[in-house]
């Protein structure tokens, strides 16, 4: 399968500009032990990077000291910035937040815990700079055998029923031209799947491997149940195939049910009446009556969802910010 987000090895020139704008954004949420170690790593790949920069972090409604922290170290380098949220909304709500109201000509999303290299930012800029609109980093390798071979399950299904497909082992961790950045702005749903609309919005784009790094501290917030509900909101967000599916099981239900009936009504011109068996018979209530419920089931994802976006309620709540301008909600 090709990789949708790989260009052309020769991509058209685009003008970059000389003198330009990094900014790292970086969602945050309980990453007080991993504050520290990520800016002691960071900023010095920034001094070396050359030219303007600014680190946007985005608390997501830390229940610890992580903004704390990072003011203590804005107070030491005004580079850093600060958006912090009314109480928990999700990564991809953090990362809606600071394309939100980033400034710089290449933003990189990148994560605090360090499992991704702050120095791979020069080697994206160089690659950034060749004219590509989008660099993704690649893992080579994932924590744990079952969790690489869901992950590899879930590429695999999604990109077989999607109107778009998502590069395997690719995350969060990239950098974005300032044309990507308007073209993510004028996406408004609320059910954000940022992996997908990274993808569907396309332009121009190179990769770089990497391999994960081991967390400085913390845990990951995505435990089984949120990685099952994250797939299911990218499924259905940019599939419509779980519904459509049922369209066609229900036409082969019906042609085994027609089958069925003329083998009995063969059966019973031929060897005279049979008494049906009730074992048969409850089975095949309970087989159709699980088909009717798993089928309701998908169309309610479906449904809920709709719910989800008429209301058009904010994607987050911004509680303050230092360092940047910030409405207090993003436009409706």
């Amino acid at each position: 399968m090709a990789n949708p987000i790989a260009g052309p090895a020769a991509p058209l020139a685009q003008a970059r500009p000389e003198a330009f704008l990094l900014t790292i954004l970086v969602p945050m949420y309980n990453e007080e032990a991993a504050a520290d170690p990520f800016f002691d790593a960071l900023l010095p790949v920034l001094d070396a990077c050359g030219g303007a920069a600014e680190v946007l972090c985005i608390d997501d409604g830390s229940a610890d000291a992580t903004v704390e922290r990072v003011l203590a170290r804005q107070a030491t380098d005004p580079r850093i910035k600060l958006i912090s949220f009314t109480r928990n909304f999700g990564k991809e709500a953090a990362l809606s937040a600071g394309i939100d109201h980033c400034a710089g000509d290449a933003v990189i999303a990148i994560d605090a815990d360090l499992q991704h290299p702050p120095e791979l930012i020069g080697p994206m800029l160089e690659r950034w700079r060749e004219g590509y609109d989008i660099v993704a980093a690649v893992r080579r390798d994932r924590d744990g055998a079952l969790r690489s071979l869901v992950s590899k399950m879930f590429y695999r299904v999604f990109n077989r029923i999607a109107d778009r497909e998502i590069p395997p082992e690719i995350g969060d961790f990239r950098l974005m031209d300032a044309s990507v950045i308007r073209a993510l702005r004028t996406l408004p749903e609320r059910n954000r799947f940022m992996k997908g609309l990274f993808a569907w919005v396309g332009f121009r784009g190179a990769t770089i491997a990497y391999d994960v790094q081991p967390r400085v501290g913390g845990a990951s917030a995505f435990g089984f149940w949120r990685l099952w509900n994250f797939a299911l909101d990218g499924i259905t967000a940019f599939s419509t195939w779980p519904l459509r599916v049922w369209s066609y099981i229900g036409l082969a239900i019906a042609a085994l049910s027609l089958v069925y009936a003329s083998w009995i009504i063969v059966t019973t011109l031929i060897f005279g009446i049979d008494v049906p068996g009730f074992a048969s018979l409850i089975t095949l209530i309970l087989f159709l009556g699980s088909i009717q419920l798993i089928s309701l089931g998908v169309l309610g994802e479906y449904v809920g969802r709709i719910l989800t976006e008429v209301k058009r309620r904010p994607i987050y709540l911004i509680r303050r910010a230092w360092g940047i301008e910030a409405d207090k909600s993003p436009e409706p």
